[in-house]
């Protein structure tokens, strides 16, 4: 510790590649501590001054922050100090940073004290190496166990906060948002994105994201003509008790998380939903096996594939699979390691498929338990399991990972 706070410019400018990820995750501890402190000494502050209201105008003017920024951060060491001690200690541990630790107040803000901290005893130990998004699905998924009638009727008075806000910025510029249920923003999001990537030929000169703005705004505003057509694919997994109305827990929207099983039986319900048929072991709660030996997946392995991983199979990625390449594993034109089968095939976004082909990165992928192993040019060692559709009948499902990397598809604003 003393040694990384000696560190100069020069020193590091002399680094290996492994001296400078080692100084890089051991500052990233530092900072965890650190904030750590500032928590529980902002905490302390509060009980001195009686929880007055003008404590936040002091450590505002003493952080250099703003007020509402001030307010937040009394809001955090509130929490953390009385309703997730367990987080506030990875913090300490180095294990967690401020804003990833503000993740799981938030998704824990509407439970009782009590919950709350069994949401803490439920995910304490499980966070190490996990990134932001990861720890707040962790959080998310304890909320609903602990909590399923709750989140329930909370997702239900939600969709009545549904609505569309303009925010003007400046160079003539601004930001429509859309606060919608969360299937709808998929289809939604599905529909543009299937279209913007059919446009997207060699001769067309804008990029996927201005594409997809274009085809918003055509769709919105009656333009479409000159659109191909898009069918738009929602994934929703529902075990057959809650489809029938015996339990509402489990379903899953794909790229968003559970879902009341309310909820889910109305999707069922809608004739516009597209329903593909996904078999799942019982037991494990996992996808069961399927094979073929063309190079080019059929269209029901393709599918397969994509629902099996959920996402980019790269450690830290969240982009669905459903907007990655299904990636042989080894090459199709080695023979018999090169099948195309479930067990050589994987998903992977277009930036981590190209990864593959990067000198020092290495991808090995266990066919057997579908386990992959990233190695980075460093030699470090990043693993991850195909996440299962439905959680195990029994124990629990296998959430280690050891990534720091973040979706593709997610803005995190600084805390």
């Amino acid at each position: 510790m003393c040694h990384l706070f000696s560190l100069c410019g020069d020193d590091i400018a002399r680094m290996s590649d492994q001296a400078a990820i080692e100084a890089m995750t051991a500052a990233r501890e530092v900072v965890c501590r650190a904030q750590a402190i500032q928590v529980r000494a902002i905490a302390r502050l509060c009980t001195v001054r009686g929880h007055t209201r003008w404590v936040t105008d002091e450590v505002a003017l003493e952080l250099s922050v703003s007020r509402q920024t001030a307010a937040g951060l009394i809001d955090a060491a509130e929490v953390l100090t009385t309703r997730l001690p367990r987080l506030l200690v990875a913090m300490e541990g180095g294990e967690v940073d401020l804003r990833t630790a503000v993740k799981v107040c938030d998704v824990t803000a509407t439970l009782s004290d009590e919950q709350a901290r069994q949401v803490d005893e439920r995910i304490a130990g499980r966070l190490a190496g996990k990134d932001s998004e990861k720890v707040r699905r962790i959080a998310r998924d304890a909320v609903c166990a602990i909590d399923p009638d709750g989140y329930a009727e909370r997702a239900k008075k939600r969709r009545k906060d549904r609505r569309v806000e303009l925010i003007h910025a400046e160079e003539g510029m601004s930001s429509l948002f859309a606060y919608l249920p969360a299937e709808i923003a998929s289809a939604i999001y599905a529909k543009v994105d299937g279209i913007a990537r059919k446009l997207k030929t060699k001769d067309e000169e804008r990029t996927l994201d201005e594409l997809r703005a274009d085809v918003l705004a055509d769709l919105a505003l009656g333009k479409h003509e000159g659109l191909p057509g898009v069918l738009a694919q929602v994934y929703v997994h529902v075990p057959i008790d809650a489809a029938l109305g015996i339990t509402n827990t489990g379903c899953e929207l794909v790229g968003h998380g559970p879902i009341p099983g309310e909820i889910a039986r109305q999707i069922m319900a809608d004739p516009r939903s597209v329903w593909r048929k996904v078999t799942c072991d019982p037991t494990s709660g996992a996808v069961l096996d399927v094979g073929r030996t063309r190079y080019r997946p059929p269209a029901a392995l393709d599918e397969f594939v994509r629902v099996r991983d959920h996402t980019c199979r790269m450690p830290g990625c969240r982009r669905p699979a459903q907007r990655c390449d299904v990636d042989h594993h080894r090459d199709f034109q080695r023979g018999k390691n090169g099948l195309t089968s479930q067990g050589n095939l994987t998903s992977l976004c277009r930036n981590h498929h190209r990864l593959k082909d990067v000198q020092g990165w290495g991808f090995n992928l266990d066919s057997a338990t579908g386990e992959l192993t990233v190695t980075t040019p460093t030699g470090r060692r990043h693993t991850t399991l195909p996440e299962t559709i439905l959680k195990p009948a029994v124990g629990k499902s296998d959430e280690s990972t050891t990534d720091n990397h973040h979706d593709d598809d997610t803005q995190e604003p600084p805390f």
